[in-house]
């Protein structure tokens, strides 16, 4: 018999990946050229070219403890360089003992939540959300509190520390943030962190980074380095380089939390314990070597602008996303997000609705999908604003 627990999980289960099967199951009855899936954030772009370069140069070196142990933490030369990298663009400067070499942004938080979540603690959660984020806290017996942002996915920091209560452990921000593709502004999270320090205790703030690269229209994602005292950031190469698959990430403590050697050591200890042990050898030295490389953000860019103009040609709103990967449309003429689901469904558009976000009213679109797919989508988007009598 299996935990009670993972019982309910498994019913609820993932709506992104069962939409992402549904689509699976649409594109071997209609072609994949005329279903239209923008459920899952899995990006198609291929790793940039130094990324490859670096990999065939450590493979053919063939240099001896490649594939061996090396500390929980990670390749020192690896986690220097990020430290490096994180220096340079910040006023902080930051060494390599901050960081820890994880398996994933994933794999980041649960070492984040294993090392400072009794059984009953809280961590805000600012909606909408990566639904992930609940099963995580859920890992280390945590309680999420869900705070909404205002009608343009800002975080309202009176409604944030309203939430505050002596089992208050953390807060997560994430920008761009997925689903809503909002940035939030250097001013925005300075007021946030100074509102947090007036707390009367210590309130940890992790920063989920796994989109900090991917900003457009000239936008440039504040250094949370610069803006939060007790900080956390959790980050993934993931999309940055399009590795989701070979699920690399780190840690990184602020030198300036009130907690820095004691949360570091409980970090590393928790990697290890958790199961992960380190991260993987050859990729800790692949973004080592590629460490300033970026995926063809223009190239998303250009996509986010097809989608978003399908959407609003055809008669529906979504606020213009700043950055991340997805578009978060508003369900329109007052349907419910499954009920707009349907609607879609039945001219092969897929979407995931805004509920599994902690915000109803709204579906996402990822655009890190194939041009011609969101190319081929417009009519699709047309057919179902005249099913639902809506107007341009």
């Amino acid at each position: 018999m299996i935990s009670n627990n993972l019982k309910e999980k498994l019913a609820s289960g993932s709506l992104i990946r069962k939409m992402f099967e549904e689509g699976n199951r649409l594109k071997a009855i209609y072609g994949a050229e005329n279903v239209f899936d923008f459920s899952i954030g899995n990006p198609d772009l291929e790793p940039p070219k130094e990324v490859k370069d670096a990999l065939k140069e450590i493979v053919d070196a063939d240099e001896p403890g490649s594939h061996g142990y090396m500390s929980n933490s990670g390749f020192e030369s690896t986690r220097k360089t990020i430290a490096d990298k994180r220096s340079k663009e910040s006023s902080v400067e930051v060494g390599a003992n901050a960081v820890c070499m994880t398996v994933g942004a994933a794999a980041a938080m649960n070492d984040v939540f294993h090392s400072i979540l009794d059984d009953g603690d809280e961590v805000i959660l600012l909606a909408p959300f990566f639904m992930e984020y609940l099963n995580y806290i859920d890992n280390h017996n945590g309680k999420a509190v869900i705070v909404q942002t205002d009608d343009n996915f800002m975080p309202d920091i009176n409604a944030i520390i309203a939430a505050v209560t002596p089992k208050t452990k953390a807060i997560v921000i994430n920008s761009p943030n997925n689903p809503s593709g909002v940035v939030y502004s250097k001013e925005l999270l300075c007021e946030l962190n100074e509102a947090l320090l007036k707390q009367d205790h210590l309130i940890h703030v992790i920063s989920d980074e796994p989109y900090i690269e991917l900003a457009y229209d000239g936008i440039e994602v504040p250094a949370a380095l610069d803006c939060f005292d007790n900080l956390i950031i959790c980050y993934s190469w993931s999309k940055a380089l399009s590795l989701p698959g070979e699920r690399i990430g780190y840690t990184l403590v602020s030198p300036k939390h009130a907690d820095f050697e004691e949360l570091t050591a409980a970090i590393v200890l928790s990697n290890r314990i958790l199961g992960s042990v380190n991260a993987p050898a050859i990729w800790q030295k692949v973004v080592e070597k590629a460490l300033y490389a970026k995926v063809d953000v223009p190239n998303y860019e250009h996509r986010r602008n097809l989608l978003y103009n399908n959407i609003v040609d055809a008669g529906f709103e979504a606020i213009k996303p700043n950055g991340a990967l997805y578009i978060f449309m508003k369900t329109p003429n007052g349907l419910s997000d499954s009920e707009f689901g349907d609607a879609c469904a039945k001219h092969n558009l897929l979407l995931v609705p805004g509920a599994s976000f902690k915000r109803p009213g709204y579906c996402r679109l990822a655009f890190c999908v194939s041009e011609q797919t969101i190319v081929n989508s417009a009519k699709a988007f047309k057919a179902v604003a005249e099913d639902l009598g809506i107007k341009k």
